[in-house]
């Protein structure tokens, strides 16, 4: 009996441990936090220790984290923005411009661009860039370049210079676009009437052109037809017609057909004969 009851207290210790273990596993198991990321999303992991985890970003699906690490979603498919800027021409024009821009950050940065400029970064970067450039480009134009023939340019290099700039900064652009160029309404129809009058300009031109290569190709198709002429004249002198009449006389005669036959007049005048019918 003296050697039962230390043997019993050390399995209740034994066991004791145990339950104190699993207790302390549940507990560690019930303050745990779960994260379900969501489709076309990337996560940041935070620790109130450590700080951000700059190793990696995390991927759709579920994840768990301690107490003290919370995650930060981001949404990285592509975005839609459109602003408007109002900018001046290179004469001093006031113009309103609409355009959108395509971005999305660049998923193998993420950490870095949530340290840098968090999950605002549209309105501390991109928006930013895309107001300064626009001034910037637009500057360099005047109001009838923007409104008609150099538009595209335009598109062209404020979307590289913007993409160029947030490219740095852990954000892709993918396009710019110009939606809207809005001048002045006097402006605008001073425009309108300088290029529907350099159309008839260039209609009248076109007209011009056209009429005198229609002139140019008639002069040539009768210079063509008198040269032939004059070549068929040289060419019919009195003894090749003679000759020729000659040839068809002979035809005539040696055909089987009834013939009559007409004496022609004058010293070179050849028979002429003619068939029954």
């Amino acid at each position: 009996m003296a050697n039962t009851y230390p043997n019993l207290t050390r399995a209740a210790g034994r066991f004791g441990v145990i339950i104190g273990a699993v207790v302390l596993l549940m507990l560690i198991a019930a303050g745990c936090m779960t994260k379900s990321i969501g489709a076309g999303e990337q996560g940041v992991k935070f620790s109130y220790f450590s700080g951000t985890n700059m190793e990696r970003s995390y991927d759709e699906g579920f994840h768990v984290f301690l107490p003290w690490e919370t995650i930060i979603d981001y949404d990285v498919r592509v975005k839609n923005e459109n602003e408007t800027v109002e900018v001046l021409s290179s004469n001093g024009l006031t113009i309103v411009m609409d355009v959108s821009v395509r971005y999305r950050p660049q998923v193998d940065q993420l950490p870095e661009l949530h340290t840098t400029y968090g999950q605002e970064y549209y309105t501390r970067l991109v928006q930013p860039e895309l107001r300064s450039v626009s001034r910037e480009v637009v500057g360099q134009f005047t109001p009838e370049e923007l409104y008609s023939t150099r538009r595209a340019e335009l598109q062209e290099q404020i979307e590289s210079s913007v993409a160029a700039a947030v490219e740095e900064n852990f954000v892709e652009v993918e396009a710019v676009l110009i939606r809207d160029i809005a001048l002045p309404d006097q402006i605008r129809r001073a425009i309108e009437n300088k290029l529907e009058e350099e159309q008839r300009v260039e209609q009248a031109r076109l007209s011009i052109a056209r009429a005198e290569q229609e002139a140019e190709r008639k002069r040539v198709e009768a210079s063509g037809d008198a040269d032939r002429a004059r070549i068929i004249a040289q060419s019919l002198s009195p003894q090749f017609l003679q000759f020729q009449g000659i040839q068809a006389t002979r035809e005539l005669a040696q055909s089987s057909n009834s013939k009559v036959v007409v004496i022609g007049a004058g010293e070179g005048g050849l028979p002429v004969i003619l068939g029954d019918q």
